[in-house]
Order: C-alpha cells, then structure tokens, then sequence
C-alpha cells in the first residue's frame, strides 16, 4: 500500500552535533528516502539547516543574534542546502523541488490550497519535495518558528498517512535523559497530558530551534490531521525504512481514529487564535457530546480584539482548551450578545450574521 510520509530532518541530525553539515550522511538519508520512493511511497523531506549552512559558508563570524542576521545566513545557506540534496538525491535518480513557506502561507485559506496543489503537483511526477522555513524573508509575526511546527503543517497540507521526525534524542522519555538516569524511552504515546508535556525537554545541541516540546506539539498537531507520527533518532541505522514498515522504534503516536475533514484541516494548521471565547458548562457540553455549534447563550466572557471569520480558542471556565473555531461575530459584537439568546441577537445589535457564533462546520475540538 502506498504512503504518503513527511520526513523532519532536524539541523542536529544533519550536523551531528558540530558546527558543520555531515554530507556523509546526508548521502545515507537521501538513500534511504530513495528506497522509500521505489517501493511506491511517496516521500516528502522538511530540512532544517539553511541557517548552519550559511554560518558554515560563511567560516562560522561573530555575528550579533539579530533577525537581519539570521535572514542573511539563511538566505547564504538556503541555496547550498537546496544544491546538497538535489546532488544527493540525484545520485539516486531523483528529482527534488524546493518550497519555502512562512505563517502566511498557511494562514490564509486561498495560500494554503495553493501550496498544498503545487505540493500535490510535484508528488505526482514523483518529485520529492524539499521544504523549510522561509527565513530569508520571516519576520517574527509571520515565523512558523521551528521546523517540527512546520513539518506537522506540511503533513497536514499533504494528507500524510506517517510524520517521522527525526531527532538527536532516540525517542521521548519520561524524563530528560541528559539529567535523569533513570529515564526510559516511551514507545507508545495515546493520549498527550500535562505529565507527558512536562517530561519534553530543550534542544540538546543548541545548533536547531526545537527541542522534544516542539516535536510534541508537532505529533498532536499531525495526529489529529489523520497522521501516525514517529519521533526517532536520526542516525539510527536505516530508521526511515524501518519506521514506514512499522518497525518497533523511537516513539509512535498514533493517528487519531476520526481525523478532521478536508475543510477543518486548514482550521487547525492555518490562523493563529485571534481571541478566546470562555464558555459555560452546558455550551461545553453541547459542543463536546452533542456535536452542537456555540451559540451566544454559552459564552461567559470574551478574551482578546478580533474580526468576523478570525480564529478563536474556546475555553472552557476552567481556561482549559476545548475546540478553535472560525467566528461570525467580531469581539465588539460578542461582547454585546454574550449570555443572550440567538433570537436577541438582532435586537441587541441591530443586524445579525446568524443564530451562531462558531458553526460547527467551522470548529474542530481539541
């Protein structure tokens, strides 16, 4: 059966830890991924590494840790990283194409759809996509920020059926294995808590932007897009093939058993939260066992400056995170109308966009 796989190469593992990039095994990864390819998967690489690359290009200056100068080593490292793979991958008889996305890319419904076409486009003549961060051009607002936030984006853009990121780290423990002995490797993440959370650690080498916390978010991002998500060491001997054939390795995170449709994909990886909307017990209710839309009546207080169709969190009275949805009334508005039945909506604000304030078409629970 074909796979689709996005595989997160972090700047570590294409490091090893040192201040240069190890071509050697870059060939190795670019093998295995070619294996992939002829077995009838389709495989899709987000390679970190510009920023590295450009400070290797650049005999490693002392550079102040400025936006401009991490744009300027990205934009010097970015077109040797793109020249390595091409060459790499070449060796093997394939053809790489390079995307470089930002926030705004994912944010905006009409961007999203065109970048998953064109990624859609480059799979269907067998092209392997090679995609990173913009950071040439990424101002703070618009920065994704790490490349495992990016890859679970590009799993979700892609449909993927398995999320392999790979890391300096085995796998995630139960505790920092670089202070804790006696840390054990979890093989099997079901449900993603406070406790498992805690447990993530920081970037071990200090060269990539992620640590073990980022991956984690990463996993529950893709998980409940439809993805199986794999967190394994990137210099285990043939970890890609043996993470796509369902080998026991790293720690795996299973997709979630009703993944969210077509429409709620963007929801979910595009707009950041605008606002919050904190809601009653019973709206939490209708919303979690009924599979209802919000209506004003459930809303006990609104959080934050927002417009019609702005993503929003929805809290529950105990601030903890129950859905995100697309809103249809301002916060201006909400503040009118919270508490109120659908049918005053009018009278309070003289117009009204509808009986509800997130539909639930436009709301995926969390």
């Amino acid at each position: 059966m074909t796979r689709r796989i996005v595989i997160k190469i972090g700047t570590s593992v294409l490091t090893g830890g040192t201040p240069r990039l190890d071509q050697a095994h870059m060939v190795e990864l670019a093998r295995q991924c070619a294996a992939l390819q002829r077995a009838g998967h389709e495989v899709i690489v987000c390679s970190s590494g510009a920023i590295a690359v450009g400070r290797e290009r650049l005999n490693h200056p002392e550079l102040a840790r400025t936006l401009a100068n991490k744009q300027m080593l990205a934009a010097v490292g970015q077109t040797r990283l793109m020249q390595m793979w091409e060459h790499f991958f070449g060796i093997y008889g394939l053809l790489v194409g390079q995307m470089l996305l930002t926030r705004a890319d994912v944010e905006d419904r009409r961007r999203f759809l065109n970048a998953r076409d064109a990624l859609q486009t480059l799979l269907a003549h067998h092209i392997v996509p090679i995609i990173n961060e913009n950071d040439a051009v990424a101002t703070e607002e618009i920065r994704l920020g790490d490349n495992d936030t990016l890859s679970a984006l590009i799993a979700i853009l892609a449909e993927a059926d398995l999320l392999l990121l790979l890391t300096d780290q085995p796998g995630l423990f139960t505790a920092d294995p670089r202070t804790d002995p006696a840390a054990t490797l979890i093989p099997e993440v079901r449900r993603i808590d406070e406790t498992l959370r805690g447990a993530a650690g920081e970037s071990v080498s200090g060269l990539g932007v992620g640590g073990m916390s980022t991956k984690l978010r990463a996993a529950d991002l893709a998980r409940r897009a439809g993805a199986e998500v794999i967190i394994a060491g990137g210099r285990v001997p043939n970890v890609i093939g043996r993470a796509a054939a369902g080998e026991a390795i790293g720690t795996r995170f299973p997709a979630l058993e009703q993944p969210v449709e077509n429409r709620k994909r963007w929801i979910l990886a595009g707009p950041r939260p605008a606002g919050a909307l904190l809601v009653d017990d019973g709206a939490a209710e209708a919303l979690v066992r009924g599979g209802k839309s919000l209506l004003p009546a459930g809303i006990a207080a609104v959080e934050g400056e927002f417009s019609r169709g702005d993503a929003v969190l929805i809290l529950t009275a105990e601030r903890r995170e129950l859905a995100r949805g697309i809103t249809r009334y301002d916060s201006g508005d909400l503040l009118r109308i919270a508490g109120c039945r659908s049918g005053e909506i009018a009278d309070r604000l003289g117009y009204a966009y509808g009986a509800v304030v997130v539909h639930r078409n436009d709301l995926i629970l969390l």
